[in-house]
């Protein structure tokens, strides 16, 4: 199906707002979901990748997809491709986010960009998200959304580009996901995209191996890794989702310092050593 690009196009500069709330206990219900012994109070800064949860509305069901998400062709454009996926970011934090903050976000297309590849024909959207919380400029986001054409039956996924030697890493971290994370994280980030718990769609309908675990929650991790090892709260970060990871198999993230200890290459590995999510994150 061809995409019609000058009506997609219409929607570069569309805007909306929306409010919300750091609400404690949903932050406390975040920091069980990533087995955390202690979670952020009141007033304690929101850690980096958990404002994610904030802002996500949970649409009548009559108003969803196939795919679980809102029918396309409300804010965002209704790029007429099966598959939806969160292909990167770009982060810049201006001061933090305490939890219990009033949360006010403007958000506006900056692009939509029909394309076609080896895989077929995509569609690119970049939108960037402005927060404030208390009325404090807060953090600058762009988001990259890619839309995709389903696999053919018979299509042999790309493998993964190769991750950096294991003797780049500083810092490594084993991750163990299961169904179960998958199924919380989506709850708490309102999120019904049937590739992170259906498993007979995520295979029948959209080609992949099995259940796909959440790009922003690798992104999540990525943070969190690059700010204990940095020792300092991060200011930017940007990251792009290269292969995706999946529920059934263990992962590493890993990442070293550069620039004298100021910025860092973090990553995320593949159980086969692919390159999954390749980052960069300054303090």
């Amino acid at each position: 199906m061809n995409a019609d690009e000058p009506t997609l196009r219409d929607w570069i500069g569309r805007r909306e707002s929306a409010e919300d709330s750091c609400d404690p206990r949903r932050v406390a219900d975040m920091a069980a979901t990533l087995d955390l012994d202690a979670a952020p109070e009141a007033g304690d800064r929101l850690p980096p990748g958990w404002h994610w949860m904030f802002f996500n509305p949970m649409v009548r069901a009559r108003d969803l997809g196939p795919d679980g998400h809102p029918r396309r062709g409300g804010f965002l454009p209704p790029v007429p491709l099966p598959r939806r996926m969160w292909a990167g970011g770009r982060l810049e934090f201006l001061a933090p986010i305490p939890v219990g903050a009033a949360l006010h976000r403007e958000s506006r297309i900056l692009s939509v960009a029909p394309k076609s590849g080896r895989s077929g024909q995509m569609v690119f959207v970049v939108v960037r998200h402005r927060l404030r919380a208390d009325a404090t400029p807060c953090l600058i986001e762009e988001h990259d959304i890619v839309y995709r054409e389903a696999p053919a039956p018979d299509a042999v996924p790309a493998p993964a580009p190769p991750a950096p030697p294991s003797a780049d890493a500083v810092w490594r971290r084993r991750i163990l996901p299961d169904p179960v994370l998958l199924f919380r994280y989506s709850a708490l980030t309102a999120n019904g995209h049937r590739i992170h718990y259906d498993q007979p769609y995520v295979t029948r309908s959209e080609g992949y191996p099995g259940l796909v675990f959440h790009g922003p929650l690798t992104a999540t991790l990525l943070m969190a890794l690059a700010e204990a090892g940095l020792g300092k709260p991060l200011r930017r970060f940007e990251f792009r989702n290269r292969s995706p990871l999946f529920a059934d198999a263990a992962f590493d993230i890993a990442g070293a310092p550069e620039a004298g200890g100021m910025t860092a290459r973090v990553w995320a590995c593949t159980p086969a050593c692919g390159l999954a999510t390749e980052a960069f994150a300054g303090t």
